[in-house]
């Protein structure tokens, strides 16, 4: 990887042997990277049978005898483990089509990253984006530490689409994210090599 190449907008997967369990078979949206860091949000992971409801009803954004018109893809939509750094902030990730001035990030063309309580009731209210993940916590990384791990074949990465990011089940993103580019999880060792 140049200098000049950042990976916002696209995926990290997590090799075998990374060496940290929190990230063991991880895929990772990277949401931000340059020279002072990184940051992404693991995409794969549930956050403890957490679902949409049990969001709203611990933020007290739609009240309890409200809740039941939810429609039922809202209703039990998972909220995922997004890392480990400030695992109570939340993050949604979410298609370009829903953006709040001053409070959504764009990642690129296709994807936003919004941390405010409006995305949420926007969603519960059946006026939020197209397509959302919502994740608790992220992963985070320090001046050169992401390229430190990737130079030591901690993590391979690959470019993101709607299908990887919203549209299969959690536990076929990571061998759906290798496959992308190629790769049999049959076939990974956590032997690293080196010539």
């Amino acid at each position: 990887m140049t200098p000049a190449e950042h990976l916002e907008g696209q995926m990290l997967i997590a090799m075998p042997g990374i060496g940290d369990p929190r990230f063991e078979r991880t895929v990772i949206f990277m949401c931000a990277h340059s020279a002072e860091g990184a940051m992404g949000l693991v995409i794969n992971k549930p956050a403890d049978d957490l679902t949409f409801i049990d969001l709203l009803d611990r933020l007290s954004i739609i009240p309890e005898d409200q809740q039941i018109r939810l429609p039922e893809e809202i209703a039990h939509m998972n909220v995922q483990f997004g890392g480990p750094v400030e695992t109570g902030r939340g993050f949604v990730l979410h298609t370009t089509d829903y953006f709040i001035a001053d409070s959504t990030l764009p990642i690129d063309d296709r994807i936003g990253l919004t941390a405010t309580l409006d995305i949420l009731r926007a969603i519960a209210e059946g006026e939020g984006p197209r397509r959302a993940l919502l994740a608790l916590g992220y992963a985070g990384w320090g001046p050169g530490q992401l390229e430190n791990e990737l130079q030591h074949n901690g993590w391979l990465h690959c470019e993101s689409d709607e299908t990887l990011l919203f549209g299969c089940d959690l536990e076929s993103r990571y061998t759906n994210a290798l496959r992308k580019i190629g790769i049999d999880i049959s076939m990974l060792s956590s032997e690293a090599g080196h010539a």
